[in-house]
């Protein structure tokens, strides 16, 4: 496997109908899965994780199996591994959206600031625009442009005016590289943008209430490969100002805009470590099996 160093991040040179022929390549069943390994601290966690699992069906189905890991302030963290594997139910614990789901049990301790986000005295709703959330599909609201962005800070009462209103809204478009594209249009359906335009305005009404955290579950998956550079780029400026925890399928993606990538396998945290070392010399012997094709 060829790899390029670039930045903070890594480009893999993986072709897919050239993949290494393996023999004796150990069962699953015979490795370690339960000891992570790597490093699961981060230096300045925003966020603390620690020994999570996640059940579904009422306990019957045993889906994240003792999860510990930290998430630094102002990185990307990458999640990736096989479908199935986990990394999106996990992420969905970050900020309880599993609590909608029902069966859905979550136990162990995650921790925002130093606070227990599954204390039941705590309100999800404000919790939930601490940690925003950006999903697999464009999803914006049967609203106006303006609307899409503006929801948020009104309803949390972030906004004391029209002015103030005015203001969040162009500057969220702005962080969101969407601006110049539709400043002369905010009164136009936000469902009439292009796929990777609306991704963005996603992105905005994300960032608009002021969150701490910035999820993305698969955020470039029904984009084409110019709107998911625009989006990578978009992620890489965001990181200065927020911490992101990035799903995705594509180990490229990971490579380019992540600092440090998680990987999972079973419902298992295999192996977290810096991005770079994941992809040029990885621990574990399922997480290189894995980045080299063997599997997936």
């Amino acid at each position: 496997m060829s790899t390029t160093v670039v930045g903070d991040a890594v480009e893999t040179g993986l072709e897919m109908n050239m993949l290494p022929v393996v023999q004796d390549e150990p069962a699953v069943e015979d490795l370690d899965l339960e000891t992570t390994v790597g490093d699961i601290s981060a230096a300045n966690p925003r966020m603390i994780c620690r020994n999570v699992d996640v059940f579904y069906d009422h306990g019957a189905v045993h889906a994240i199996r003792d999860v510990s890991i930290d998430i630094g302030n102002e990185e990307v963290l990458a999640m990736i591994g096989p479908s199935g594997c986990g990394k999106s139910s996990f992420l969905r614990c970050l900020n309880r959206m599993n609590d909608t789901i029902e069966g859905c049990q979550v136990r162990g301790s995650i921790k925002l600031d130093n606070q227990e986000i599954y204390d039941n005295r705590l309100d999800v709703v404000p919790l939930r625009a601490r940690i925003g959330m950006v999903f697999q599909k464009p999803n914006p609201f049967p609203k106006s442009i303006y609307e899409n962005v503006a929801y948020g800070p009104r309803i949390h009462g972030l906004a004391a005016n029209k002015s103030d209103l005015d203001g969040i809204v162009e500057k969220s478009l702005k962080r969101a590289a969407l601006w110049d594209e539709v400043k002369d249009r905010l009164g136009q359906p936000g469902t009439g943008l292009s796929g990777g335009q609306q991704q963005r305005l996603c992105i905005a009404r994300a960032i608009s209430v002021q969150p701490e955290v910035i999820l993305m579950d698969e955020p470039c998956s029904a984009l084409d490969p110019i709107a998911t550079a625009k989006v990578e780029e978009l992620i890489y400026e965001l990181r200065k100002r927020f911490t992101i925890v990035i799903v995705t399928h594509s180990m490229q993606q990971a490579a380019r805009v992540s600092q440090r990538t998680a990987y999972f396998h079973l419902g298992y945290l295999v192996e977290v470590n810096e991005t770079n070392t994941v992809f040029t010399n990885p621990e574990h012997q399922l997480t290189e099996s894995y980045i080299t094709g063997r599997f997936g």
